[in-house]
């Protein structure tokens, strides 16, 4: 997840790794073996290396899967809001980089399609008490695409 601090108007933002500022993912790719995660992990999960470096990747991508999760999964692992609402989750080509499992900003599988063209974006995923909204990525249908 990513945390992004309602502030007032003294204070900065702050945002954790993963989108870089620039609406890209940014991930690692392992110096030694040349895997590329995302998001960036601390070690790399094929070789175990330490050394790794950033790398941007498209924001755009093909839908290659999808699945919906139309209820509330158990806590722990899931601490999202307490109301659920049903969502889609996916995998996500990045065209000569990888595949990525995120969240899918629609929800309805009607309006999805495998080989549906999608962009990445942030969307808020709760509130912690003490008022961090906590973000993460997901993909949107990419408005862009030609039918």
């Amino acid at each position: 997840m990513i945390e992004i601090r309602r502030l007032g108007a003294r204070e900065g933002s702050r945002a954790g790794a993963g989108c870089a500022g620039t609406g890209r993912g940014s991930g690692r790719a392992c110096t030694a073996c040349g895997l590329v995660s995302f998001p960036a992990a601390p070690d790399c999960v094929r070789c175990a290396s330490t050394e790794s470096k950033e790398r941007l990747l498209s924001e755009r991508g093909t839908l290659w899967t999808y699945t919906t999760q139309n209820f509330r999964p158990p806590s722990p692992p899931y601490d999202g809001p307490e109301a659920f609402e049903p969502y889609a989750v996916g995998y996500i080509e990045l065209p000569g980089e990888l595949l990525v499992e995120a969240r899918l900003t629609e929800p309805d599988p009607e309006k999805l399609r495998i080989g549906q063209r999608m962009r990445l974006t942030l969307v808020p995923y709760t509130v912690r008490d003490d008022g961090t909204e906590v973000m993460t990525f997901a993909f949107a249908p990419d408005q862009e695409e030609t039918p």
